[in-house]
């Protein structure tokens, strides 16, 4: 049980003024004891502040649920702490958690802001370092701890990269939104003028047309219509190393970051966004809109595990309706995916592969293997994954890399072109 304990400062300073109280006493030398006076005034200072109490130490975060790259505050709280004039406080590291001030470690007055400021550098569930707390009384004569703390955990949500969009739905199917619809219907874009119907508006009415004509005309506009979106997150492998919001990003990390402001964008825009995690759990959400579905989004985005040993079973589809944009966030490496993506883009699906994989990452090497025929072996998969890429891409499934605003604007409207032309669809 943790009590409070006589300091060594105290311990030195009873030594010194004994010895010197003894030695002036028996040499007969009173400037001997004059000086070592202070000693025995810190000493008789000490005893008379000892606390008496039995302090109890917690703390507490001031926000429990953030985005990476936000910060919070980690607040000490002391209770039956009277007497108390220092508090010291050491927090180990944690991985992916920046602390002010570096290394966790701070010194203050108990009356002072004694808070430690922590950031999360990466989403997911994050558990801060387990915590050393030491009070001190005051004239620094009895400590109390070091006493453990266990560390507080935290939920971090993936910070959006930055992106946005202009491109139009390819195949709006809803019932209002912000998406141009292909008939006719209350909204904002203009379609034409026709002849004035049983049941058209007053206010639709075109005069000068209908002056020139001599009968009434009225103006046409286009629908708006929301769209179903699917963002389909590949959590079956993580290439590259992951150095937090900060630093390099590993395969993983630029899906789930690329995901969340997939998911954000749609939602602001209206549509009705879902989400599937491909893993062991296979994590689904049906489509919905509003912001409390994407806090639900981002919620499930934050949990997502690495499954390195998750395969998907052979003939696995996307399942997906007829109408939704699907957004494929891979490195597409495996085959039973790529098989997947092109068969739902054969289907007549609008399908969008958003290579994940890292330009410069390199494959982990086990030791003991040869470097050069692990390198070789690396280069060989590119090789094949490239080419997996292009028939891919010949079946009419773009491919593109994630390079943040503006990284879907093309191939959007290149698919909402092809959506308005005549096909053959296969089943």
């Amino acid at each position: 049980m943790t009590t409070w304990r006589a300091t060594p400062a105290l311990a030195r300073a009873v030594v010194l003024a004994a010895v010197g109280l003894l030695a002036g006493v028996t040499l007969g030398r009173p400037v001997v004891v004059v000086l070592v006076s202070p000693f025995l005034l810190l000493v008789l200072m000490s005893l008379l502040h000892r606390p008496s109490g039995h302090p109890r130490v917690d703390h507490r975060l001031d926000h429990v649920t953030l985005h990476e790259g936000q910060g919070t505050t980690l607040r000490l709280r002391l209770e039956a702490a009277e007497g108390v004039e220092v508090v010291s406080r050491a927090a180990a590291r944690a991985p992916y958690v920046a602390t002010r001030p570096p290394g966790g470690a701070l010194v203050a007055l108990a009356d002072d802001d004694h808070s430690l400021r922590v950031s999360p550098r990466r989403w997911g569930r994050r558990t801060l370092g387990d915590e050393r707390v030491a009070l001190t009384s005051r004239w620094a004569g009895f400590r109390f701890g070091a006493t453990r703390v266990q560390g507080a955990r935290m939920f971090v949500m993936p910070g959006p990269a930055p992106y946005d969009s202009r491109a139009e739905a390819p195949a709006p199917v809803g019932l209002v939104g912000a998406h141009r619809s292909r008939r006719n219907g209350s909204g904002t874009e203009f379609s034409g003028i026709r002849p004035f119907a049983t049941g058209d508006r007053l206010r639709r009415i075109q005069w000068r047309t209908s002056l020139r004509t001599g009968s009434l005309h009225v103006v046409t506009t286009r629908a708006e219509e929301d769209s179903a979106v699917l963002v389909v997150v590949d959590a079956l492998v993580d290439l590259g190393r992951s150095g937090g919001v900060d630093g390099e990003a590993s395969s993983l990390d630029l899906a789930v970051r690329a995901a969340s402001s997939l998911a954000e964008h749609h939602v602001r825009r209206g549509d009705r966004v879902g989400l599937r995690v491909l893993g062991a759990d296979d994590v689904r959400l049906a489509p919905a809109a509003g912001q409390r579905h994407l806090r639900r989004l981002q919620g499930t985005l934050a949990r997502t595990r690495l499954h390195s040993r998750a395969r998907l079973p052979e003939g696995f589809a996307l399942g997906v309706p007829g109408g939704t944009v699907v957004h494929v966030l891979s490195p597409m490496l495996d085959p039973a995916l790529v098989t997947a993506v092109a068969t739902a883009s054969r289907r007549g699906l609008h399908v969008v592969v958003v290579d994940t994989l890292p330009p410069d990452v390199r494959m982990a090497v086990a030791e003991g293997t040869d470097e050069r025929l692990a390198g070789l072996a690396w280069r060989m998969r590119r090789l094949d994954r490239d080419d997996l890429l292009r028939h891919l891409a010949a079946t009419g499934c773009p491919v593109v890399p994630w390079r943040g605003p503006g990284t879907l604007d093309e191939v959007l409207h290149r698919l909402a072109r092809r959506a308005q032309l005549p096909a053959m669809r296969s089943r």
